[in-house]
């Protein structure tokens, strides 16, 4: 993994692409886990400071504030894209905070605030009406998105930390009440790691993904599989997205 970062500390989403994208979060989470490879952390950290969604620059801001109007959301509350110059979405916002949160979890300083703040703002601002959240909006054309699983789970692990607000207090609900019905491994799995970070009960959840799961072999997708022994191991190991202040 170390051999695939950029020079600019970012990595690829995959072998063989040459663009920054948003597993450079990802990668930084893995990383902080283990305490050491400081370098690569740190570049990591400044580009994920540095990098917003395209709604950061003043244009695209602009634009969204008075000619397009399909969407409806504060452009002045951005995240993180999925890859450079695209605009911000719920997933690599929610990821991108936690690995900043996790690793300046000792030592915060004002920039680092400040770009979490603006992560934190935009996930809240985009949460879906009743609860949780969609990939990116919550209203296009008018018309008001359905929270999605896995979105709503990996939003809440990004806003563990922050006070539990009417909007945080809804969408945990919402996600506690439509998890014993979740029939996919990946979505049942990002359950069990937001839920028991808020100190949810999780045994008849994991119970639930180790029937469906089986010996895994049917599990075709090497992500989908990490993700699920993850969850299986919650409150064996050291959660691998839990934000410590």
């Amino acid at each position: 993994m170390l051999d695939l970062q950029r020079r600019d500390g970012a990595w690829p989403a995959f072998v063989g692409d040459s663009e920054a994208s948003w597993t450079t979060a990802l990668a930084l989470c893995a990383l902080n886990g283990t305490g050491e490879f400081t370098s690569a952390r740190e570049k990591a950290f400044h580009w994920l400071v540095e990098e917003r969604g395209r709604e950061g620059h003043w244009f695209w801001r602009w634009k969204f504030k008075t000619a397009d109007r399909n969407v409806r959301f504060d452009p002045d509350k951005y995240g993180w894209p999925w890859i450079s110059g695209s605009a911000s979405w719920v997933i690599p916002t929610a990821f991108s905070v936690i690995a900043i949160k996790q690793f300046t979890a000792c030592n915060r300083s004002e920039a680092s605030e400040k770009r979490i703040r603006l992560g934190v703002d935009m996930l809240l601002e985009r949460a879906c009406g009743d609860a949780g959240w969609n990939s990116g909006n919550s209203v296009v054309y008018g018309v008001p998105l359905r929270p999605h699983i896995e979105a709503t789970a990996i939003a809440l692990l990004a806003l563990q930390d922050e006070r539990r607000s009417e909007v945080i207090q809804r969408s945990l609900a919402w996600l506690d009440k439509e998890a014993p019905g979740v029939v996919s491994v990946s979505s049942l799995a990002w359950c069990i790691l937001t839920l028991f970070v808020y100190q949810e009960s999780v045994e008849p959840l994991k119970n639930r993904l180790a029937t469906i799961m089986g010996d895994g072999r049917d599990v075709r997708n090497n992500a989908t599989l990490a993700t699920a022994l993850l969850a299986l191991k919650c409150g064996e190991m050291i959660h691998p997205f839990v934000v410590l202040r």
